[in-house]
C-alpha cells in the first residue's frame, strides 16, 4: 500500500500542478517557416489583388525575420503613399535612407512626399538628382519626378528636356510609366512658359 499511495500522491500532485502550468508562457517558439522573400512575395500578391492590409502584415512580418531588409521597407512605405498616410510614408523612406543613403528607390519615393506635399522642393529636387545618379532601371521614374518638380518651380524648359530624356529610356511595354509620361507631358503644356 505504501508504494500505491505514494503512487497517488505523486499523480496528484502533478494534476494539481497543472493549471499553474497553464500560466508559464511557452517555452516552443513557433518558428516562421517563409523567408522575408517569401513573406515579400505573398505581400505583393496580396497587394495586386487589393488586399492592403494583408500585404502589410506579409512586409511586417518580412521585417521580424529581418529588421533591416529594404525591400520590406520600401513596400511598407509605398502602401502608405498609396493610401495617403505621407509622414508613415516618409518615415519608411528614410528607414532605408539610414540603411543605404544613396537607395534609388527611397530617394526618389521621398522626393514624391515632397511633391505631393508641396513644400520642400528643394530637398525634393536632391533626393532626386541621388535617385538619378545610382541610374539603373529606376531611371525613367526619377526624370519624370524631376520633371514634375520642374513644372512646379516653372522651369519649363528642364522639365520638357527631363521628359524628352524619361520618353527616351523608358521602357515600351510599361504602359504605366508611358501614361504617366504623357500626364506630365500635358501638365507641362498647361504651366506657364
Amino acid at each position: 500500500m505504501k508504494g500505491r499511495n505514494r503512487f497517488q500522491w505523486v499523480l496528484f500532485l502533478m494534476v494539481s500542478a497543472l493549471p499553474a502550468c497553464a500560466t508559464f508562457s511557452p517555452l516552443v517558439r513557433h518558428s516562421d517557416p517563409l523567408t522575408p522573400d517569401q513573406h515579400m512575395q505573398l505581400g505583393a500578391s496580396y497587394e495586386a489583388q487589393g488586399l492592403t492590409e494583408s500585404a502589410g502584415q506579409q512586409y511586417e512580418a518580412a521585417l521580424r525575420l529581418q529588421k533591416k531588409y529594404i525591400p520590406a521597407h520600401i513596400a511598407r512605405g509605398n502602401l502608405a503613399f498609396a493610401s495617403g498616410d505621407l509622414r508613415k510614408a516618409e518615415v519608411c523612406y528614410r528607414q532605408v535612407l539610414r540603411l543605404d543613403r544613396n537607395h534609388a528607390g527611397a530617394n526618389n519615393n521621398l522626393a514624391m512626399v515632397c511633391l505631393t506635399r508641396d513644400k520642400d522642393l528643394d530637398k525634393a529636387e536632391r533626393y532626386a538628382q541621388t535617385a538619378l545618379k545610382q541610374g539603373g532601371p529606376l531611371r525613367p521614374y526619377v526624370l519624370e519626378t524631376l520633371a514634375e518638380l520642374y513644372i512646379r518651380q516653372a522651369r519649363s524648359s528642364e522639365a520638357r528636356k527631363i521628359l524628352d530624356e524619361a520618353d527616351a529610356s523608358a521602357p515600351l511595354d510599361d504602359t504605366a510609366l508611358r501614361e504617366q509620361l504623357a500626364k506630365t507631358r500635358a501638365n507641362l503644356a498647361m504651366s506657364p512658359k
